[in-house]
Formats: C-alpha cells, sequence, structure tokens
C-alpha cells in the first residue's frame, strides 16, 4: 500500500518528465529538417549552378520578360531558405539572405564566361580590361612529351650546401605581396658578394604565385645569357613555382617558357632553400623585394590573375543591385530599415 507520500511522489514525476526524456524531446525539434546554412550552400552550389549552364549565350543581356520568369523561379528557393512567410517581399528576401536576384548573378556568370573563357570583350562601362590581359590557361602541349628536364637540374631538399662552391653561379629570386604592393627580385652572389640584381614591381593584382614565378622566370633568362663555362644554380624559396615549372604539362604560360628555356640550357639547375633561415643570398633577394615596393620599376609583362576579373564583375553587380534596390517602387518598408543590399 502507498502512503500519501508515496502518491505525491508519483504525481510530481508524471507531472514532470525526466530530464533526460526532456533532452530527447528537445533535440528531436532542433534537429529537424535541413539548416537554414544548408539550403542557402545547397542554393548556391546546385540550383545556380544549373541555371548558370550556358549563360553566356543567352543572358548577357537578359530582356524584361527573362527577368520576370527567372524572379518568379527564385522566389519559392528563397522562401524555403528562409523560412518566411509567402507574402513576405522578394526584396526583402534577397536583402537579408544576401542572395543577388537571379537574373543579375547569371548575368554576372555570363559576362565573366564571355570574358575570360569565349575570350569576347565587354563593353568599356563594365571593365576596361580586355580578355588579351588576362592570365589564361595554356593548351595543348608546350613541347613533346618525351621532352623533359634532367633529373640533376631540379632539387627539392635545400640548395644551401652549393652556394660555398666556386665553380657554382649562385642566384636568388624572391617574390613577395603586402599592403604596399606585388614585387619580384632576384640577385647574383659571387663570394657572398653581390655581383647582379634587379627587381621589378607587379600590378596589385596580381598573386605571390605570380610574383614568383615572374622572379624565376627573370633570373632563367638571366642565366641563358651568360657563358656556358659555369653552371648556374637558382635558389628558389617557393616549392609551387619549381614544381610547376618543371611540369611539362603545365598550364601556366609563365611556367611553360621557364621549362623552355631549362630544357634547352641543361647547365642551369633549380633548386629550393628555406627562406628565412639566415641564408646571404635568400635575405639579400628579400630586401631587394622590400625596396622595390618603393623604388622598382613597374613590369607589365605577367598578366591579370582569374581573381581579378572576377572581383571587378562581381563589384558591378553589386553595384547594379544596390542601385535597383535605390531605385525600387516596393519595399520601401524594409529599405528604410536595410538600405544596402
Amino acid at each position: 500500500m502507498i502512503d500519501s507520500t508515496g502518491w505525491s511522489t508519483l504525481i510530481s514525476k508524471e507531472r514532470n518528465p525526466s530530464k533526460c526524456s526532456k533532452t530527447s524531446k528537445e533535440s528531436q525539434v532542433a534537429n529537424w529538417g535541413i539548416s537554414q546554412i544548408r539550403r542557402w550552400t545547397l542554393y548556391k552550389t546546385v540550383i545556380e549552378r544549373m541555371l548558370s549552364h550556358g549563360s553566356s549565350a543567352w543572358c548577357v543581356n537578359p530582356t524584361f520578360k527573362m527577368k520576370r520568369k527567372l524572379s518568379s523561379i527564385q522566389r519559392p528557393f528563397l522562401l524555403h531558405i528562409s523560412g518566411a512567410y509567402r507574402t513576405t517581399p522578394k526584396g526583402a528576401l534577397l536583402s537579408i539572405l544576401g542572395i543577388p536576384p537571379l537574373h543579375m548573378q547569371l548575368q554576372f556568370e555570363a559576362r565573366f564566361t564571355s570574358i575570360y573563357r569565349l575570350k569576347i570583350p565587354l563593353p568599356p562601362i563594365i571593365t576596361d580590361t580586355q580578355p588579351h590581359d588576362l592570365d589564361m590557361k595554356a593548351t595543348g602541349w608546350s613541347t613533346h612529351p618525351s621532352e623533359h628536364v634532367k633529373p640533376d637540374q631540379i632539387s627539392f631538399e635545400d640548395g644551401e650546401a652549393y652556394i660555398d662552391r666556386k665553380d657554382i653561379r649562385n642566384i636568388f629570386t624572391d617574390g613577395s605581396k603586402t599592403e604596399h604592393g606585388v614585387v619580384v627580385a632576384f640577385c647574383v652572389l659571387t663570394n657572398d658578394i653581390c655581383t647582379y640584381q634587379w627587381s621589378a614591381k607587379l600590378n596589385d593584382s596580381n598573386t605571390i604565385f605570380q610574383a614568383e614565378l615572374t622572379a624565376l622566370h627573370e633570373a632563367v633568362i638571366y642565366a641563358s645569357h651568360l657563358p656556358n663555362h659555369n653552371t648556374s644554380k637558382i635558389h628558389v624559396d617557393n616549392r609551387a613555382s619549381i614544381m610547376s615549372s618543371s611540369n611539362s604539362k603545365s598550364t601556366n604560360e609563365t611556367a611553360r617558357k621557364i621549362f623552355k628555356i631549362l630544357l634547352s640550357n641543361p647547365r642551369i639547375k633549380v633548386s629550393w632553400v628555406k627562406a628565412h633561415a639566415g641564408n646571404i643570398g635568400n635575405e639579400r633577394a628579400d630586401q631587394l623585394a622590400k625596396d622595390a615596393t618603393q623604388h622598382g620599376k613597374p613590369y607589365s609583362h605577367t598578366k591579370l590573375p582569374k581573381p581579378h576579373i572576377k572581383g571587378l564583375l562581381r563589384k558591378r553587380m553589386l553595384e547594379e543591385w544596390q542601385t535597383l534596390w535605390n531605385n525600387g517602387d516596393t519595399d520601401r518598408k524594409i529599405y528604410n530599415i536595410m538600405p544596402s543590399s
């Protein structure tokens, strides 16, 4: 028989479920469905990719009817991503989620494909950059598949051991990118004395990889014009540039040029050297590169990278989106709260 105390204990248990049971129910509710960030990711990586296929053929200059159609396609996805009511204005959904209007996104993709892949110039009002200004992937074979640089021409081991040899001309390269600009340099050391040096300043949009390749390219050109009786050892502190330059299948134009010079000049060797390890030549090249930010000559032979044109076109798209948001006739209440799209 249960006394009054026992009954009160049972009743309290019924009214207050166990902590474990509460946690289980809460976790079921919290984990139900796909999270918003995953819905957003699916839209950007799947839906937009599918719709942008072939957009360069039909969405460079979309008509009003096309914009309306694309808007009606995009709206259900925005509602599902945000979880908002069906009556929510589309402009508000776009601004809150940070997703551009679909016709603008597809137009951005079409413009990029036109200038970068199809090599069709865009109107000056969009960008002054021309297709020939861009660093595009090289196609085809640079040399015959059977031709390779000699095994002793490329070394990924620290080449510091060769620096003291009198029969080897040591050349040190460096490329860097800082808030002051993109610079390249190389110097020639003989008995710890700098006998020749070169430096230049690239476009601020160029990448560090382009800078390293440019420095190596100029050093290889310099070494190829030296007398043949001495071996030239070029010390590079960037492994990626060495790997690209020694690969006959590289799609980088500068790397292909380096490969051809190495192929025809077996006495030129390229070796990796550890950066900032107290090596006199490497430190000298690094200092030359730093000085080039102030006194380096402009170097225009290195073309602009792919991210440069993408950034310009994306900036243009965002400006057009902001103009559309500023001049719109609807969603003004939301605009007063969020004036920036």
